[in-house]
């Protein structure tokens, strides 16, 4: 089975081009197969730089000129849309304020969501388009019934379904995504970029959050939540530092933790708990990170809902591993527990479900269960 459905005729098909090497190959590769494309570039910055500083930051003048030169070798026309509105409101005001609310959110699933599968693929089908392309790693089987599903990509290595994990059964029919199946390295995809014309071959890949530049979250958040002293206690309650701001500390945090005294013990402490509420930051050891179980809201499944318990693998983070979970359904709510214990769970994360390799949906982490529960009194 392919990525891409079997059809009577070409699909006309909106390539989203971000300017980087892996969209200009998808773009390329959907033109290719025969499809009518037209590349789009998503200006997602009310005021974007000129340049990127290196691998950060993405949406600058140099990244949407890049990509109208990639459409002028694959021979597509190529536009630009401006998507900086709501791309500010859905993404960027989202993750300001799951941060000012002590969770931790993930942008990158946001942004699919709201801006590349809903707001692009909705303004796509209502000019005629059959489907969104873009340049993830993740792989779509087309079943018998011609129903889709989502499946990791045949690399691990790159698989990016993750991130792809918010998207409905209506988005995935729309969707193309042709370096899902490919077992091949990052090099060589830059290697077939340069054998096709593509100047982007050798420009390095974005990484970190694309609107934050320079990387650094926390003064991000400073200059847009302002500094805010508090306390940082341990788990008996007693003072141990203090902070700038709440909201710049995630769960399961060691470095710059900036505690003027070692614990008793000797041995590292972690961010147990932010409370957004008295702006206190909880520490402790690694074990108290022990996470059994937890709930997770505002569910999106890829497909069918599932209707009994099950027992699935579960990805917490965008890079990282998996873990065997039961997982079920009540009230709209979504209940796990862990086959063995996880550290770094955070509320504001997305957890996605995946059976072997399909995909099977995403919710929101609410809470968390510990092993050992944090006994501050913050």
């Amino acid at each position: 089975m392919t990525d891409t459905p079997k059809r009577t005729r070409p699909l006309r098909v909106l390539a989203a081009m971000s300017g980087g090497v892996d969209s200009a190959v998808a773009a390329a590769r959907a033109a290719e197969a025969g499809h009518d494309v037209t590349g789009v570039h998503l200006a997602l910055s009310a005021n974007p730089q000129s340049f990127r500083t290196g691998a950060r930051g993405c949406c600058t003048i140099e990244d949407s000129r890049d990509a109208r030169r990639a459409a002028d070798v694959i021979g597509i026309p190529f536009y630009v849309w401006d998507l900086a509105d709501r791309f500010r409101e859905d993404v960027v005001e989202d993750f300001v304020a799951e941060y000012e609310a002590g969770r931790t959110p993930n942008p990158c699933l946001r942004c699919n969501e709201k801006i590349k599968f809903a707001a692009l693929l909705d303004r796509a089908l209502a000019l005629g388009f059959d489907a969104v392309c873009t340049g993830h790693y993740a792989k779509i089987v087309t079943l018998p019934d011609g129903s889709r599903e989502l499946h990791r990509a045949s690399d691990m290595a790159k698989d990016q379904s993750y991130v792809l994990g918010v998207l409905d059964e209506r988005q995935l029919a729309h969707a193309l995504f042709p370096l899902g199946d490919t077992l091949t390295t990052k090099d060589e995809i830059r290697a077939e970029a340069e054998r096709r014309g593509l100047a982007v071959a050798k420009k390095p890949d974005s990484h970190d959050i694309c609107f934050i530049a320079d990387g650094d979250t926390q003064g991000f958040l400073a200059r847009r939540l302002g500094k805010a002293e508090g306390d940082i206690v341990d788990e008996s309650g007693t003072k141990v530092g203090t902070h700038e701001g709440a909201y710049g500390f995630t769960i399961g945090q060691r470095k710059g933790l900036r505690i003027g005294h070692p614990a008793a013990d000797g041995k590292p402490r972690y961010v147990l708990d932010i409370s957004p509420v008295d702006n206190t930051v909880t520490v402790g050891p690694a074990a108290a990170l022990d996470v059994t179980g937890l709930t997770a809201i505002k569910p999106r499944w890829c497909g069918t809902a599932p209707t009994a318990p099950g027992t699935y693998t579960a990805q917490l983070r965008a890079h990282g591993g998996e873990t065997e979970v039961r997982a079920e359904l009540t009230d709209g709510e979504l209940h796990v527990t862990f086959t063995e214990p996880v550290r770094g769970v955070a509320p504001g994360q997305a957890i996605v479900l995946y059976d072997d390799s399909r995909v099977v949906g995403s919710a929101t982490i609410a809470s968390t269960v510990r092993r050992q529960p944090v006994t501050s009194t913050s």
